[in-house]
């Protein structure tokens, strides 16, 4: 079992302004645990990492922090004019994959399947059904691959027009 000794640190007490920090003893290897500290600040990094072996960062140092009250909220726009007028991103992180990597049309998030004609695609849709990027030659029309969605009937049908696909390319 660790034994706990109150010794001398940089911390102060609110009342009695006398520094203190625990530090425990280890009897099974005779060696002394240091104190982890729990960094909440950016800037006390530099302090901490010249003195500590080991600190923990309450925080992500690679994030740059967002100062909020130089974004102008009235004035940015909307990712999409179907969002709803009372939410606005204002700031993203990395990539989004149904975005910034092509996807199936109705998983675009530019054009929302639900909420936009079908026909619509940005520059990364490409057709569910030929996996080639959209429009396609079938895009459009009442049975159109625009209308494709990732169930077991457009399923069947993608697996047709590959088997098509493959026989005339193997003539």
């Amino acid at each position: 079992m660790a034994d706990v000794q109150e010794v001398d640190s940089a911390f102060f007490t609110p009342k009695t302004k006398k520094r203190t920090v625990v530090e425990a003893l280890d009897d099974d290897d005779d060696t002394p645990l240091r104190p982890i500290f729990c960094l909440k600040r950016k800037s006390a990094i530099k302090e901490f990492d010249d003195k500590e072996d080991c600190f923990i960062l309450d925080f992500n140092p690679e994030e740059d922090s967002v100062d909020l009250s130089k974004k102008d909220v009235e004035n940015g726009h909307q990712n999409n004019p179907h969002d709803s007028p009372d939410v606005s991103l204002i700031h993203e992180k990395g990539q989004v994959a149904c975005r910034d990597y092509p996807h199936s049309r109705h998983l675009c998030v530019k054009h929302p399947f639900t909420k936009t004609p079908h026909e619509s695609c940005c520059k990364l849709c490409y057709c569910f059904v030929c996996d080639v990027p959209a429009p396609c030659m079938y895009w459009t029309g009442s049975n159109g691959h625009c209308h494709a969605i990732d169930n077991e009937g457009w399923k069947s049908m993608k697996d047709v027009f590959r088997r098509k696909s493959m026989k005339t390319h193997l003539f």
